[in-house]
């Protein structure tokens, strides 16, 4: 497990198709060390606080494995950061992580919250309109984390696993009763359980149940 890039930018006005988007999707990579707080890292920020950082979403996720897929699709090279990822990393796949794994990231410690939701502004930012349905049906949409303590990072920052959750539930797992299996009552509670889950999705699941007994 390793960080490939530490990625930042705050929030800018595009004009795509004509019309103006104000978004924080466009970061790049740093070679300094960076203060991460219980909401964001130091240097970074996003547009719609509604959908993206806070708390839950403090750090987003990605993981580098996932680039040569995406550039055979766009057929052409890839960035560092191309996916709004705070960290692009190694070694941490969907399969893998699991919904409240604990990591030592640094001075940093942090916890996975939820699977990364793929939105529209990712198909702007890679001018690919299908981006964010590929997301889901791959299951390449990474993810995010939430800071327990507070402190520095940089690209030279070990990461290491210090709990796996006993749960189990990963990632991937996430995305599947999220976007495929949407009829699974016993797979819904099963998240909804997980004291670890954001907020935001544990919501989702709630609706979800409240809907299939109705």
């Amino acid at each position: 497990m390793e960080i490939v890039s530490v990625n930042v930018g705050l929030p800018q006005t595009i004009i795509y198709q004509g019309k103006e988007l104000v978004t924080g999707i466009y970061k790049s990579p740093v070679s300094s060390r960076l203060y991460v707080s219980k909401i964001q890292l130091a240097g970074d920020g996003q547009a719609d606080l509604t959908v993206h950082g806070g708390t839950d979403k403090a750090l987003c996720v990605y993981p580098e494995e996932h680039y040569v897929f995406w550039e055979q699709v766009l057929g052409q090279k890839v960035a560092s950061g191309a996916f709004g990822e705070n960290l692009t990393v190694r070694g941490l796949l969907e399969d893998e992580v699991c919904i409240g794994d604990t990591y030592v990231i640094g001075e940093v410690i942090v916890q996975v919250s939820q699977p990364r939701q793929p939105c529209h502004k990712i198909a702007k930012r890679l001018d690919f309109i299908n981006a964010p349905l590929q997301m889901q049906e791959t299951g390449y949409t990474g993810f995010y984390l939430r800071v327990l303590k507070e402190g520095f990072i940089s690209k030279e920052s070990k990461v290491r696993l210090i709990a796996k959750h006993e749960a189990g539930v990963t990632i991937a797992y996430a995305n599947q009763i999220k976007y495929h299996d949407k009829t699974n009552r016993k797979a819904a509670q099963r998240l909804v359980d997980i004291q670890a889950l954001s907020a935001s999705w544990k919501q989702s699941f709630v609706k979800r149940l409240a809907e299939l007994e109705a």
